[in-house]
């Protein structure tokens, strides 16, 4: 059964290490037939929640007018949602970050999220993969709190150049992980 799954990158250096990783999940998961939009929150203006609890009630996912409000519908077609982002200290881009945040839109307007599924994508210039902590930590409350069931994580360590992933087996691993979404 072919899924909508929407992918959400962090970074703001365009062909990065992430951004190369995120694409390479995606070319999986076309070749498995799946329907794939990826959507690069570094290129956006995106606020923080400000708790303000008027979320849908103005016609738009967030009352406070940005990039989220063209998010947000695609977050509620999608059945899957994949987090590719770099290693900020020790979690999200603030870009990425943000986006998150926002989705509190959803359970405060009381809008169902048909999202079951979810995977992380990251990377980081520290060769120590226990610098990832934080980041999974968080990943994995968000999915729990969601429901969403974990598909697989991919950590990349030791990468900073723009092709340094091109000399691990990351870009593999995550086409692959494309491949075999079910």
């Amino acid at each position: 059964m072919s899924k909508n799954i929407l992918v959400l990158t962090g970074s703001p250096r365009k062909g990065g290490n992430s951004d190369k990783l995120a694409d390479a999940f995606i070319a999986g998961a076309q070749q498995a037939g799946h329907t794939v939009q990826k959507y690069i929150t570094a290129g956006k203006t995106i606020k923080g929640c400000m708790d303000c609890k008027t979320c849908f009630s103005k016609g738009i996912a967030c009352s406070i007018p940005d990039d989220f409000n063209e998010l947000a519908p695609l977050v509620e077609q999608a059945d899957m949602i994949v987090f590719a982002t770099p290693l900020y200290f020790f979690s999200f881009t603030a870009h990425l970050k943000a986006a998150v945040d926002k989705f509190f839109s959803f359970y405060c307007g009381q809008r169902a999220v048909k999202i079951k599924e979810s995977v992380l994508l990251a990377c980081a210039a520290d060769p120590n993969e226990s610098s990832f902590e934080g980041l999974v930590a968080s990943y994995k409350l968000i999915a729990k709190h969601w429901n969403w069931k974990d598909c697989g994580t991919i950590l990349v360590s030791g990468v900073h150049g723009k092709e340094d992933i091109m000399k691990t087996d990351g870009l593999k691993r995550a086409e692959e992980l494309g491949k075999n979404i079910l």
